[in-house]
Formats: C-alpha cells, structure tokens, sequence
C-alpha cells in the first residue's frame, strides 16, 4: 500500500503543476519558473558532487548554453527551441573536451580550475563582440512563444522535470553504486573495476549539458544576455545554497531546497525590499547550522530511527 501512495501522490502533483497557468496569476507563475530554473541548476550541482567532485563552473555552463542559444538565434535563424536543444549539445561537447583535463583534478583544485573557467567564458564573451555583442550584451526581436507566460512555464517545467527523473536513475540504477563508491574511496572504487574517469566523465557531461539547457531558456525567457548577469555567480551560490538546505547526495534535498528558498525569497522581497538580503543570508546559515544534513535528510534520518526505535519495541 504504502509503496502505491507516493506514485500517485508524485503524478497528481505533475498534474496539479501542469494545470496551475489556468488558475494563477503571471506574478506567481513567474516565480515559479524561477524557482524551476534554480531546481535545475541544484540537482544539476548535486549530481557532480555525488562524486566527490566539488564544481563552481555552473554559472560557467550557464553563461555559454545561452549565448550559444541566443546567437544561433540572432545570426543563424535557429528556431527558439531548436536553439536550446544546440545549446545543450554545445555544451555537453565543451564539457566533454574540459572532461579530459579537469577531472584529473581532485578536492580544492578540482573546485578552483571549474571557477576560473567560468571566468575565462565571460573574458573569451567579451573578446568577440561582433560575435556576442561584448561587454553590451545581445538582444533578440522576440522572446520565446512570443511572451506566452503559460506555454513558456511549461516548457521550464518540463525541464526540471526531466532533470528530476535522471537525478532518481543516478540513484536507482547502478551508476548510484558507483559515483557513491568513487566519493567515499577511488582506490577501493578503482579496485572494484569501476571505470572511475569514465563515470566522473559522464556525469560531468550530463550537469553540464542541463545547466546548458537551462541558460538557454533563461536567456530565452528575458531575450537578452550580457557577461556580468549571465554569468552571475548567483547561478552558481543560490542553487549551492538550495540543495544545502534541502538535503545534498539526493534528488529531494535539492527539490525541497529550491521550494524553500525561492518562495521564502519572493515573501521576504516582498515585506522587506531593502533588507531582505541579510534575513535571506541569516535564514539559510540557521538551517545549514542546525540541519547540517538538510530539510530532507534530517526528516528521512529522524523517521527511520523512529521505525527502528518503534520496531525494537515491538520485539
């Protein structure tokens, strides 16, 4: 029975989230699709550090997948969602070449090497300005869908959607056994016969290629680019931030998180326009203090040794 419930409980909430545009206003559901552009970037983020590895490139991959979205656009005639498909592949191909050299890397180097990349994106963005538009930026005629909120939501939510679904097949199949085995000890994991840079490769490209995606609607979205929001190191510390709260090493965690922060985000903008920043700050040091595993690890920690406790009773 009770493994029946949470599979009809997660498709009424599909359904649930696909009719929403009939029933709320534009405000919220452009907060919502915020919140699953942020979702993506964190289970994106998550997946990576599954491995052990530690990256602060998305903003980086962020940055490229909507330039590579808005350009085919603007100089090539790509079509809006033609465009974002390129986008992904486009990156998942530079992910791939990076692979080679930055997945040698471990622990702090790993994490700085994926930093300055994001840098040197933005510097190579502005150094070709007849390409990009510089440090100006570039401007599309049209948004996608031509401004249709609904149809636009849709497609955000399809995306994190997907991005859910192969978050729980790293978890449910045995890539889960092996990137776990990787992060505790790659020379066990080495000796186990996992292809240790193969897997990190593959994971690499995956994130990276979602974090492409997701650039690419974004820019889609608004229907401009510029190197300094782009690549905003916000792409890269909110999702931090959200699957920190939520719970990291699962797919819920970065889910939960991303719910949590966002609305409470909106709500605290909302009643304090000026300061809401430093509760913002205070709130998400509190929980990663006090809930050092998370909103989802701690509850799923606490209702297993409750059934324990409940079970060694019973006996």
């Amino acid at each position: 029975m009770k493994k029946t419930i949470f599979p009809i409980i997660t498709i009424l909430a599909i359904v649930l989230l696909i009719f929403l545009p009939y029933f709320i206003g534009a405000y919220l559901l452009h907060v919502l699709m915020t919140i699953f552009i942020y979702m993506t970037l964190a289970l994106s983020w998550d997946m990576m550090l599954r491995t052990g590895q530690l990256s602060f490139g998305v903003a980086g991959f962020f940055g490229v997948g909507a330039y590579a979205s808005i350009i085919t656009c603007s100089r090539f005639g790509f079509n809006p969602l033609v465009s974002i498909l390129f986008a992904g592949f486009f990156v998942a191909l530079i992910a791939l070449g990076l692979g080679f050299a930055v997945l040698k890397l471990r622990d702090i180097y790993f994490s700085i090497t994926t930093l300055a990349i994001t840098m040197v994106f933005s510097v190579i963005i502005r150094n070709i300005p007849k390409l990009t538009g510089g440090a100006s930026g570039k401007v599309i005629p049209n948004v996608i869908f031509n401004g249709d909120s609904a149809k636009t939501y849709w497609l955000i939510l399809s995306l994190a959607l997907i991005t859910i679904l192969i978050s729980e097949m790293f978890n449910r199949t045995k890539i889960h056994f092996a990137i776990n085995s990787i992060r505790n000890d790659e020379i066990i994991a080495r000796s186990s016969g996992i292809n240790i840079f193969g897997y990190l490769l593959f994971v690499f490209i995956i994130s990276s290629a979602l974090q492409g995606i997701a650039g690419a609607i974004y820019t889609q979205q608004y229907g401009f680019v510029s190197p300094e929001t782009t690549f905003s190191l916000d792409f890269l510390l909110l999702p931090m931030a959200m699957a920190l709260v939520g719970g990291i090493y699962s797919t819920w965690g970065s889910v939960i998180g991303a719910l949590v922060l966002g609305f409470a985000s909106e709500y605290l903008k909302l009643i304090m326009p000026y300061g809401h920043l430093i509760i913002y700050g205070i709130m998400i040091v509190l929980i990663i203090l006090f809930l050092p595993k998370g909103i989802y690890g701690t509850t799923k920690d606490k209702i297993i040794t409750h059934k324990i406790e409940k079970k060694s009773l019973s006996e």
